[in-house]
């Protein structure tokens, strides 16, 4: 991966009226990275990209694009760029070779270069059994194929994706992903995701935003590692919810304990700890002492999915209006 920085954003700030969309963002993406961009609806997610692709602009802070101010520099900013936004917006009566001589013209492709740019990025991107079809007759997996390749017809260094697999079943999703890594070895790519799957398996580093504020910025093997690798997954019979729960808190070692719920005389909680110590026998000494009847003690390592939910509803009461008014400014 080269050093190069492409995306450098410093102290971004966003306010729509009394919300703060964002709030003093600020991030690097250099060349070859494959950059997982995370975050819950309304976190600032779509306000970042909406900066980065020259959409809107920052109310303080700045933004570069390939070394290009995005306010300053927004032609030459916007030219280093392909974006796919999650609508995909298509012309569905054309034919894929006229949508894609289109989108050329556009960027200021000439005949030749067109022809030939046509050629590399239907086999870069698999358009070839489809290339003389109506784009309306295709699937949902190749209308996505079209619009990566309208985004990178003009071969541009960065490549920004707003949810490349919503709508797409299994399989087309897979195909995409992988369709993705290939791009990503030659460019670098912004994916910007609600699915933890994808990120595990496209990126190289992810990015966690949350109310407006980047909350985890490392590789996923990382975020593990730094979160903790352990869980405790308890079940006891009752339905003392709150007696069961200060027993739990009580125990030495013990960070956090979360209810997950109830089923017919049956609570679950899960147990985050402070360190590297097996909890397992403490538990158990507790469940006796407080007379609970323990049906279920497991420990298992953390996904990152149970990380992204850690580190996006830690305060998830006191700040649940201010996240559905950013999401309503989104």
């Amino acid at each position: 991966m080269s050093s190069e920085v492409m995306i450098e954003a410093r102290d971004l700030v966003k306010r729509y009226d009394d919300v703060v969309a964002l709030d003093k963002v600020s991030m690097e993406v250099r060349r070859g990275e494959v950059l997982g961009f995370l975050g819950p609806n309304g976190a600032g997610k779509s306000t970042t990209m909406r900066i980065l692709t020259c959409f809107t602009s920052p109310t303080e802070g700045s933004a570069k694009i390939n070394g290009h101010d995005v306010l300053e520099e927004s032609l030459q900013a916007r030219e280093a760029i392909g974006y796919l936004p999650e609508s995909n917006p298509l012309y569905p009566d054309l034919l894929v070779l006229e949508y894609l001589q289109f989108v050329a013209e556009v960027r200021g492709l000439d005949k030749a270069e067109t022809r030939k740019r046509l050629k590399t990025i239907v086999e870069e991107t698999g358009l070839g059994d489809v290339y003389a079809k109506q784009i309306r007759t295709l699937s949902k997996g190749y209308r996505q194929r079209v619009g990566l390749a309208q985004a990178l017809i003009h071969q541009p260094p960065i490549l920004i994706l707003d949810e490349p697999m919503s709508g797409l079943d299994p399989n087309q999703a897979v195909e995409i992903r992988d369709l993705i890594k290939d791009i990503g070895r030659e460019r670098t790519v912004v994916l910007s995701t609600h699915n933890l799957a994808e990120v595990q398996v496209a990126c190289d580093r992810v990015l966690i935003i949350n109310k407006g504020k980047i909350v985890a910025d490392d590789t996923p093997d990382g975020l593990r590692d730094r979160a903790g690798k352990t869980r405790y997954l308890v079940t006891v019979q009752g339905e003392a919810a709150d007696k069961c729960e200060s027993a739990l808190k009580a125990i030495d070692g013990v960070e956090r304990v979360r209810g997950l719920g109830a089923e017919t005389g049956e609570l679950r909680f899960e147990l985050l700890p402070t360190g590297s110590d097996d909890l397992r026998p403490r538990i158990f000494k507790a469940a006796v002492d407080n007379d609970l009847t323990l049906l279920g003690l497991g420990r298992e390592g953390q996904g990152l999915e149970q990380i992204f939910r850690d580190l996006t509803t830690s305060e998830e009461a006191a700040g649940a209006s201010d996240s559905a008014n950013a999401d309503a400014a989104e």
